[in-house]
């Protein structure tokens, strides 16, 4: 399996991001193993930037233990994560930290937070998660109220330049909202990534497709981390972690059975092809033309 990386990186100038799918449960020392491991293999591998998933660190079996088991970004968590990145001389992209709020004391919620850690092990952004999933699909077994616990994140982040390009942050159900990915990439963001924790049944339905999409209309690469199978009797993940290229063709698939890892070069060169051949953007009319009809 290394040799072959190998050769893929022999053949290659452009940078390789891991995209990484796992099966959190609430405990967080059997967590934090496995993605001790599969960022220690992409690193071996060659990748110079890794994805892991929302709630990489647990998911609870409910509202009281998930909130027991939050910590803040000066924790036990996050301190092992930085170490790593800088032991290993790799960047990270942690999809969705359990983050205690600011009043954590006297209001008990907390934020889900996507947090990028440099090679050096430096914190360098932190995005909170703005779309909370409160959704009822009960021919589909889907209840979840996201915001019974979490505080919704105050405002977007600048995408952040690392070694595979500017990286655009979003999580999970932002997925669903074009004008995030449009806002970042109307910043210069270059990969937007959306790692997730999507139910079976809308992610069998909705996830390729919401993909795709994002990354046809932004004509961005899109990467996408992902949670996988059961994590306790409540609760399962569709998996299937992506990666998509800026004309919208998967590249790679983690599939839907479980943990692990696809490599993907990161040519940046596509997204200038893509935007000269078709500039969406250039053609896209100012954004008083999109409100005139609630002007009239």
């Amino acid at each position: 399996k290394i040799s072959k990386s190998a050769k893929l990186m022999s053949s290659s100038s452009h940078p390789l991001a891991a995209v990484c799918q796992l099966t959190a449960t609430p405990d967080k020392e059997a967590n934090f193993s496995v993605c001790k491991q599969l960022v220690e293999e992409a690193k071996e591998r060659g990748a110079a930037m890794v994805f892991l998933p929302e709630a990489f660190d647990y998911i609870g079996s409910s509202r009281e233990e998930t909130l027991s088991l939050s910590e803040s970004l000066t924790g036990d968590t996050m301190s092992r994560y930085t170490q790593l990145a800088r032991k290993l001389d790799v960047w990270l992209s942690l999809g969705g930290f359990h983050e205690r709020g600011h009043d954590w004391e006297t209001d008990r919620r907390i934020f889900n937070s996507h947090i990028i850690i440099n090679d050096k092990g430096d914190i360098v952004s932190v995005y909170r998660k703005s779309h909370l999933f409160d959704v009822e699909l009960p021919e589909k077994g889907v209840s979840l109220k996201e915001s019974a616990f979490t505080i919704p994140g105050p405002s977007l982040m600048p995408p952040v330049q690392t070694p595979i390009g500017k990286v655009g942050l979003g999580i999970c159900y932002d997925l669903r909202f074009p004008e995030l990915s449009l806002a970042l990439q109307r910043h210069g963001a270059e990969i937007l990534t959306y790692p997730s924790a999507f139910t079976v049944a809308t992610g069998a339905a909705h996830w390729e497709v919401l993909l795709r999409a994002r990354a046809i209309e932004t004509q961005c690469f899109v990467l996408a981390a992902a949670q996988v199978g059961q994590h306790h009797e409540k609760r399962s993940s569709y998996g299937h972690a992506l990666a998509v290229d800026p004309w919208g063709e998967v590249l790679s698939d983690c599939g839907g059975e479980r943990p692990g890892m696809v490599l993907v070069e990161v040519d940046l060169e596509k997204i200038s092809r893509t935007r000269r051949n078709m500039p969406v953007q250039q053609h896209r009319r100012d954004t008083a033309f999109y409100h005139s009809l609630a002007q009239t």
